[in-house]
């Protein structure tokens, strides 16, 4: 799998798998829906995060769970601008989660640093000329429609050729566009049109080599996601719920991190933090630590005051 060392426009260079730390302003994403609906719980929740170790904290205002219906483009902006906007004044490094160009035009002005575009381009016409306007990395995942429709797109054959050559073309695609390809992050979309009981999730994670030829490096999304609560299924076949799938994350972390992944995006972030330190010590022998000491986690290292008010990761 290709290293995660790679110079993004805009983004921290850390010399390890960076942490996406996950903030959703919906009433109804499949994780948390609701606990950060309000535009001040948001913006407190995204400022812990940050403090916990998150290198990037990804804003979203639209779920994109399995049968999930689409919001309006004005709910979207109402939803995420202020919280987008807010964060980036305080200091943290943000993404934006989402599909549509005058969202993610709207979230850049106010200080985003990345777009996650989980259609790669498909859903919005105009989302390559924005990214390749604004020049602003963009995260290109794997998709074949949108969620209320889906899963009955997840037919394969051969599940990590066929995500492969489809990335390779919406790459093409984008860069045929205007888009740099110094700009693309690509993701496999974990959890979006892979079925759990087929095993698509664990065949492309198993086979994360495959991407290497297209050159660019991989942000792994499986935090919590449907195919570790069925893997760790109770003994009535009750999957396990997703608020208690984050030990599995952390594994998954540890071994994307270990793989070459740039950068997992996971919900609870400060184990994850250390696992990607461990992770990197690991694969270097130490070489980077001084007197056995890694980098510090978080923005609480240079002295910030993390909020007291807000569960932590959203436990």
């Amino acid at each position: 799998m290709v290293s995660p060392h790679f110079d993004l426009p805009g983004l921290p260079a850390k010399g390890r798998c960076l942490v996406v730390g996950v903030v959703n302003v919906t009433p109804d994403s499949f994780s948390d829906g609701g606990e950060w609906f309000d535009r001040g719980r948001a913006v407190e929740h995204g400022l812990r995060l940050a403090a916990e170790g998150a290198d990037l904290v990804d804003v979203g205002g639209e779920s994109t769970r399995p049968g999930a219906q689409r919001v309006s483009e004005e709910e979207e902006l109402r939803r995420t601008a202020p919280v987008v906007r807010e964060l980036a004044r305080q200091g943290v490094a943000v993404s934006i989660d989402t599909m549509r160009a005058r969202v993610a035009d709207q979230a850049v002005q106010a200080g985003a640093v990345l777009v996650n575009d989980v259609s790669g381009g498909l859903a919005d016409p105009s989302m390559a000329r924005l990214v390749a306007g604004t020049g602003v990395a963009y995260v290109l995942m794997h998709w074949r429609g949108h969620s209320n429709d889906m899963e009955k797109r997840a037919v394969y054959a051969d599940v990590a050729g066929e995500v492969h050559d489809e990335l390779r073309m919406r790459m093409e695609s984008v860069v045929g566009e205007g888009v740099d390809p110094g700009q693309i992050v690509l993701d496999p979309g974990l959890g979006f049109a892979k079925r759990p009981e087929h095993a698509h999730n664990w065949q492309l994670l198993a086979h994360l080599d495959r991407f290497d030829d297209l050159g660019r490096p991989l942000l792994i999304a499986g935090s919590r996601k449907r195919f570790l609560g069925r893997l760790l299924a109770d003994a009535h076949g009750a999957d396990r719920p997703f608020t208690e799938s984050d030990d599995a994350t952390l594994a998954l972390t540890a071994l994307s991190a270990a793989a070459g992944a740039w950068a997992v995006r996971v919900h609870d972030v400060r184990p994850n933090a250390d696992a990607v330190r461990v992770a990197a010590a690991w694969q270097d022998g130490g070489a980077a630590l001084k007197a056995g000491r890694g980098e510090p986690v978080g923005s609480l290292a240079n002295g910030g005051t993390a909020p007291s008010s807000t569960p932590r990761s959203g436990q």
